[in-house]
């Protein structure tokens, strides 16, 4: 296992990451029964569409630079030039990659109908895009300063609840959600900003061409990944949308956004805590990196294996106290998705491993070939499903995810590639 100063310090970051995750698993069951309440599954649901949407924007921005970036600046962190390099050309293609997305999203807006209806949704939704290209998680991540990351998006979403409280009212005012959203996004953003350059005093700089084209080329394989990561996963609330209506889209996304709580929390604040230190281990012994990947994998499987079945009992219970009624779609659709949450889980440290040993290709392979079959599976079950069949389709999605990633890792380890 990571001696102690490197224990320390993963301890720090998870402690720091999981305050945020703690703040974010506390409030959204606060805020979600406000909005569904106040708004009602139709609007409801047109908001998660339009959230949805916006992802494939975010998705372009961060172009893979949240786990290519953050590795490089973990090896490189005591080279301030080096680390300077890496930051202006990151920023550059993500504001470059943000300008193009918003002609894109005015280009769609003005040609597609089902988007001219609510247009104004969709612009409102578009700051919060610019606000996550702005914020510099990945910088921080790298750095090991998971303090940065927890406390902005803490103020951050403190000040998103309050204002969502005071502003919210009734129905009609429902444009202001992707508002405030927007407007906290830009917020921490920008201070993400200030800090790298007052704390961490790192200049901007316009990069050469060739270390554009080196971060370009770093990301690639991992951007591929998550385009297709989220062919499967963000669709599937853009697909209900698209297929059914805003008022059965409601009812799915509510449910989705409860299983999201319970994946995330706390087994994302450890996932991104233990990625920049797994990576150093790694550079120095294959075996102990290896060893420490399986130990915490081996925990996280125990602790879903006594957390979920829990949750899937008590769901009805869950569903009335954040929908303020047992609605029984949403009560199926979480069910099922609680199913994927520990397939998730049960692969979430593996799958991060070949991140961590430079694998970036086979981890692409897994993704693409899984969007491959899972797009279409998801579509075909919406089709004929409704609703039920984007969760059934998720739950076979991570369950090839999972098997893919370990009979893969399971070879290379026999091989000895890692």
């Amino acid at each position: 296992m990571a001696g102690p100063k490197e224990s320390q310090v993963v301890l720090d970051n998870v402690v720091s990451l999981s305050w945020l995750q703690f703040i974010t698993y506390i409030l959204p069951l606060v805020i979600l029964p406000y909005l569904f309440r106040i708004l009602g599954p139709e609007k409801f649901g047109l908001i998660a569409f339009a959230l949805a949407f916006t992802q494939y924007f975010v998705i372009i921005t961060d172009y893979g630079f949240n786990i290519s970036a953050t590795k490089e600046i973990s090896l490189f962190r005591t080279d301030t030039a080096k680390i300077r390099k890496i930051f202006s050309a990151v920023m550059t293609i993500k504001i470059v990659l943000a300008f193009l997305n918003n002609l894109l999203l005015c280009l769609i807006i003005s040609s597609v109908a089902k988007f001219k209806t609510d247009w104004l949704i969709y612009i409102f939704s578009f700051g919060a895009v610019a606000g996550i290209t702005l914020f510099p998680s990945w910088f921080f991540q790298g750095m090991e300063k998971m303090k940065y990351i927890a406390n902005l998006n803490i103020v951050g979403e403190v000040v998103y609840a309050l204002t969502i409280f005071y502003f919210i009212r009734e129905q009609e005012d429902y444009l202001m959600v992707p508002v405030i959203t927007s407007c906290v996004f830009l917020t921490t953003g920008l201070l993400g900003q200030y800090i790298v350059f007052r704390k961490f005093e790192i200049r901007y700089e316009f990069p050469s061409f060739h270390e554009i084209i080196k971060q370009l080329q770093a990301g690639w394989n991992i951007f591929i990944s998550v385009v297709a990561i989220n062919a499967y996963t963000n669709t599937r609330i853009f697909a209900v949308g698209l297929m059914t209506n805003n008022t059965l889209t409601g009812y799915y996304s509510i449910a989705e956004k409860i299983a999201n709580v319970v994946q995330t929390f706390p087994l994302s604040s450890f996932s991104q805590a233990i990625f920049p230190r797994l990576s150093k281990i790694f550079q120095k012994s294959k075996d102990r990196a290896f060893a420490i990947m399986e130990q915490i994998q081996h925990i996280t499987v125990i602790v879903a294996l006594i957390c979920l079945p829990l949750t899937f009992i008590f769901v009805p219970k869950i569903v009335e106290i954040v929908c303020g009624g047992i609605y029984p779609e949403t009560v199926l659709s979480l069910r099922l998705l609680l199913v994927s949450v520990f397939f998730i889980s049960a692969n979430a440290f593996r799958v991060q491993f070949l991140l961590v040993s430079n694998k970036t290709h086979i981890y692409s392979q897994i993704h693409i070939t899984m969007a491959l079959i899972g797009l279409p599976l998801i579509l075909l079950l919406i089709a004929y499903l409704n609703y039920v069949g984007a969760a059934l389709a998720t739950v076979f999605i991570e369950a090839g995810i999972f098997t893919m990633t370990y009979l893969t890792v399971s070879k290379l380890r026999r091989l000895k590639e890692f």
